[in-house]
């Protein structure tokens, strides 16, 4: 028999304020005596404790919910006023070897899932621009001006700011599987109304839904390759995937050029059902769920249904907070953070110029190459492969990005400051205004079309550099709040990036094309001083902060791991959710 964990349990009332400090101390005083003192692993020698992950949906029957209902009765005693309940637990948790841990499964079925997962963040990035190739056609079918045509554009990425704040939570109760399947069944579905809409409104509507529905994949991705890989391992697939969604935003334009020339502006849209049909049936039917705590509970119900025993349970049923508060939590802090914290707020401003000029290139370049040079479709999408080759590049230089990372660890002792993580992009960010000002002042029409072309090179380079430094810098500086704090980047970006492509082709014409990207090359150039301003003042800002990560404080600690796992459970499950935003344009 397994050995059996005693320990009182009295979490709270669902009714009450989880903010409160004294609730959150004695809710993490009792994890640690249920969980870190006497911890009690289910035995592989037995053959219940070997189930296969993908054997049971993990829906919630009567029995589960009996269960949890039982546990949550027990766990409200004590703040009820009631005698403490004594209650013996068999934690189910992975051994050593277990088969069932993703971590263990053989490094090509590891690589199958990171590719699919990465194709899949390929084709969502592929879907948000090809439209882009043919705006005017739709313009012109529909009899409306050309910025009501680019509002289709405009509520796709607007929903894939808002999809991450309902998605993130959910694959922690549901696990990632399911939401990647259902997600992208939407998704496909509601291409089709978009391919043979007969008005404006339909469009809108339905690519709103898109873009809510597709920012799912976007999300979870990052945290699917942290389920898969370990640390030391994980250098080359994040590489990989990394490029994925900075590549799909510049193919997309390319081959939507050559589709609306030659069959219409509506097979941009068909383009769309086909791939999206197949990686929703790559990942749906041959990546099984890698979210560890959602394997673990459903090897728990089994074993509680097979051997007639309540008693077995994970980490997560021993988490008081119900579903609701969780939610309350994710969707309140990012913007308390945004909104309170200096460095929240700067770097969100960075990202959101870098996301919104790379949605001005999808209008700046009809412009320049179609309009001014009369160019036809097909040859100005060819101009987006510079941007593609650029971040192509940048992705080969990532494994020496964390190599070096990973010498200043060594340096600082295992506790590197965040601000490390700052040196890649003090390098890259130059990148980025070199490059504005190269497209600014060579596109005149009358000149070769090497300039403004080669202008994407470098902008694709620091691009990737730029945002993947970005997410780990705020992942590092709040650690435990850092799902938030990347939430709160991702919503402003995508709002931001939504609006510049309604007014791009009006600052263009009143600018002029030269003008107009030099305004934004000076706009990039000025946000080139808010990583040295970190690197200077970060950590004393970090030191005043309610919300940022204290770990290098306490001279008690080896390292700012050890720091996390002394922190309650509830803020690691939001240190892992910062792992489906880590690398995540």
């Amino acid at each position: 028999m397994p050995e059996r964990t005693t320990a009182p349990v009295s979490p709270g009332n669902p009714d009450d304020d989880w903010d409160s400090t004294t609730d959150v101390e004695d809710h993490h005083a009792q994890f640690e005596s249920i969980v870190h003192n006497n911890p009690a692993p289910v035995p592989t020698t037995q053959p219940s404790t070997a189930l296969p992950s993908g054997s049971d949906s993990g829906e919630q029957t009567d029995e589960t919910e009996d269960h949890h209902r039982q546990i949550r009765h027990e766990k409200q005693t004590k703040r009820s006023g009631l005698p403490d309940t004594q209650r013996d637990y068999k934690l189910v948790e992975f051994t050593e070897g277990d088969p069932e841990n993703p971590m263990n499964w053989s490094k090509a079925y590891k690589w199958y899932c990171t590719m699919v997962v990465a194709i899949t963040c390929f084709a969502v990035a592929f879907c948000s621009s090809v439209i882009t190739a043919d705006v005017g056609s739709v313009a012109k079918e529909f009899d409306v001006s050309y910025e009501a045509a680019l509002v289709p554009i405009t509520v796709f990425v607007v929903g894939f700011g808002v999809g991450p704040m309902i998605f993130a939570p959910l694959s922690e109760v549901y696990g990632r599987q399911i939401i990647y399947a259902s997600t992208l069944l939407v998704a496909v579905i509601f291409v089709i109304p978009c391919a043979v809409s007969k008005n404006i409104g339909t469009l809108i509507v339905c690519r709103l839904i898109d873009g809510i529905a597709f920012s799912a994949p976007m999300t979870l991705v990052g945290g699917t390759l942290a389920d898969l890989w370990r640390n030391e391992e994980r250098g080359v697939p994040m590489a990989a995937f990394s490029a994925a969604p900075f590549i799909g935003p510049a193919i997309g334009p390319l081959v939507g050029g050559f589709i609306a020339d030659g069959a219409g502006w509506r097979w941009l849209y068909w383009i769309q059902l086909i791939i999206s049909f197949v990686v929703w049936v790559m990942i749906a039917f041959t990546v099984p769920e890698t979210y560890a705590p959602t394997i673990l509970a459903r090897r728990a119900k089994k074993l509680r249904k097979s051997t007639g025993d309540p008693d077995y349970v994970t980490e997560a049923d021993l988490d008081p907070r119900p579903f609701s508060e969780r939610m309350r939590v994710f969707l309140i802090r990012p913007f308390q953070l945004l909104f309170r914290e200096i460095i929240v707020l700067l770097i969100s401003l960075y990202m959101s110029v870098l996301y919104g000029l790379l949605y001005m290139f999808f209008v700046a370049y009809p412009i320049v190459f179609e309009k001014r040079k009369q160019w036809s479709k097909s040859m100005a999408g060819l101009m987006f492969i510079p941007i593609a080759v650029g971040v192509v590049f940048a992705a080969f230089w990532a494994p020496w990005v964390n190599a070096h990372y990973l010498k200043m660890v060594k340096k600082h002792n295992g506790k590197p400051p965040a601000e490390v993580r700052l040196i890649p992009m003090m390098l890259s960010c130059w990148f980025i205004p070199i490059g504005l000002f190269i497209f600014a002042w060579t596109s005149y029409k009358d000149l070769i079309w090497v300039g403004p072309c080669l202008a994407g090179l470098p902008v694709g380079f620091g691009f990737i550099f730029l945002y993947n430094a970005a997410n780990n810098y705020l992942v590092d500086s709040y650690q435990h709040q850092a799902a938030s704090a990347l939430a709160a980047k991702t919503f402003i970006r995508s709002f931001w990036g939504a609006a510049t492509v309604l007014f791009t082709e009006q600052m263009y014409d009143r600018l002029n094309d030269q003008w107009a990207s030099t305004l934004l090359a000076f706009i990039s150039l000025a946000c080139c001083a808010i990583p040295f301003l970190f690197w200077q003042y970060g950590a004393r800002i970090r030191a005043k902060s309610k919300y940022a990560f204290g770990g290098d404080e306490d001279p008690a600690l080896d390292s700012d791991v050890e720091k996390g796992r002394k922190a309650p459970h509830h803020d690691m499950e939001d240190l892992r959710r910062a792992m489906s935003y880590v690398s995540n344009p």
